[in-house]
């Protein structure tokens, strides 16, 4: 009796396939020999009005525009002036350790690198704390540098820089940064993202004072500086050659001309530090950073006081340090080149601050620290008062919005990544 119902089953399914092939030739011939196709508007009746076919299209066209992830903004936000000061913050590794599987760790970094995008900052300062054994500490040092790296690069140079690594296995659960400079190919921008080409591959030849950059456009642009391929660069185009991409000129300009021409977010950069130390002295910037904070559930001030305010009305360099599972106190502890104990924490910093004073948890995670602590502290951020670099070329202030393209969907959405 089995065999038979098999075999009753197997007629069975090649009839329906009959049938559902009868259906498809009769719908083409109904077409006048064309196959259907998804997004066109298709109608046997003969007598149908034109203007009846367009609402159709149109409403075909409105429900797929429905379906995007989103909608994106027409410019990108931007405080309107230049902005020379920079606001980095500091992590230790131990962090990703609390973490029981490689796609917690990896949503962990997520979260702080967003929050980094959200509330502009300019550096992340990756720290051993030294509560860990070493050779996982450097792992996983490297393996957050490499997701920051990664969510900050643009979506089209990240196949140059970022080759298959385990590391980024669980990249596509990231939720994209979607920054500025994380520019389409039909959008309009001053300034772009980009890799320089050798010869071959940008199929043209190049002179001794010349590149050719991938800047995300689909011809490569040639620059006005020989630079070695393989490398990521920063370059200023003008908003005109857009609309004649063969004739497209760039000049090579440094990372931060977009922050320093009229305040446009331009990404963060990431360095790691052996230490908590290290993160404190080794600062890139000319002159270290003059504003140090240090945040602890334990500080002498919080930001709900009505007294609280930064000790200096103006800083050029920022540093925000967050401790991990038990504070900074913790991690100067473990710091054997430190000669302060961790209950005298408080002197390495201009400020020891309480971020989130009266907290309804025993414990807050360091990326809810980050993201709490950037949101409070930006109004007092936005209020520094800057002066111009006497010997800085950015006098003039030009407009650097970025014309976004709102007729299709982000290339960033989570259904692309």
């Amino acid at each position: 009796m089995n065999t038979v119902n098999y075999k009753n089953d197997a007629e069975l399914r090649k009839e329906r396939k009959a049938e559902a092939k009868q259906l498809k030739r009769r719908r083409i011939e109904e077409d006048g020999g064309k196959r259907r196709r998804p997004g066109k508007f298709y109608s046997s009746a003969s007598n149908e009005s034109s203007t009846d076919r367009e609402k159709v299209k149109r409403k075909q066209t409105k429900d797929t525009t429905k379906r995007r992830f989103g909608r994106v903004m027409e410019k990108v936000p931007s405080i309107k002036r230049p902005r020379y000061s920079t606001v980095s913050i500091a992590l230790p590794t131990s962090i990703v350790q609390n973490c029981q599987t490689h796609e917690l760790k990896t949503q962990l970094v997520g979260q702080i690198s967003r929050a980094c995008a959200i509330y502009h900052v300019d550096e992340v300062v990756i720290f051993d704390d030294h509560l860990g054994k070493e050779a996982k500490s450097a792992k996983d040092a490297a393996f957050m540098a490499r997701i920051l790296q990664y969510m900050e690069c643009p979506q089209y140079l990240r196949r140059n820089f970022f080759p298959m690594h385990y590391d980024l296995k669980y990249a596509g659960l990231l939720c994209p940064l979607d920054a500025p400079h994380h520019v389409r190919v039909g959008e309009k921008s001053k300034y772009r993202e980009g890799i320089s080409l050798s010869d071959e591959k940008a199929g043209k030849t190049s002179t001794d004072t010349t590149s050719f950059v991938n800047i995300g456009v689909r011809i490569p642009v040639v620059v006005d500086r020989k630079i070695p391929p393989n490398v990521r660069c920063t370059v200023e185009v003008d908003i005109k050659d857009y609309d004649r991409p063969r004739r497209m000129k760039g000049k090579i300009v440094s990372p931060a001309a977009p922050r320093e021409d009229d305040g446009t977010y331009w990404g963060y950069t990431t360095r790691v530090a052996k230490s908590i130390a290290a993160a404190l002295k080794e600062c890139p910037y000319e002159g270290g950073y003059d504003l140090k904070i240090g945040t602890s559930e334990r500080g002498d001030i919080n930001v709900d006081s009505v007294k609280f305010s930064f000790p200096t009305p103006q800083y050029k360099h920022l540093l925000i340090v967050f401790g991990g599972v038990a504070g900074i106190e913790e991690c100067v502890d473990a710091d054997e080149t430190l000669k302060v104990a961790g209950d005298d924490s408080r002197s390495l910093f201009d400020m020891w601050v309480n971020t989130c004073p009266f907290q309804g948890s025993r414990t807050i995670r360091t990326e809810e620290a980050v993201l709490i602590s950037l949101a409070r502290l930006r109004p007092y951020i936005a209020k520094n008062k800057e002066e111009h670099p006497q010997n800085s070329t950015s006098m003039q202030r030009v407009d650097t919005n970025i014309t976004f393209s709102d007729s299709a969907s982000s290339e960033e959405s989570s259904e692309d990544v």
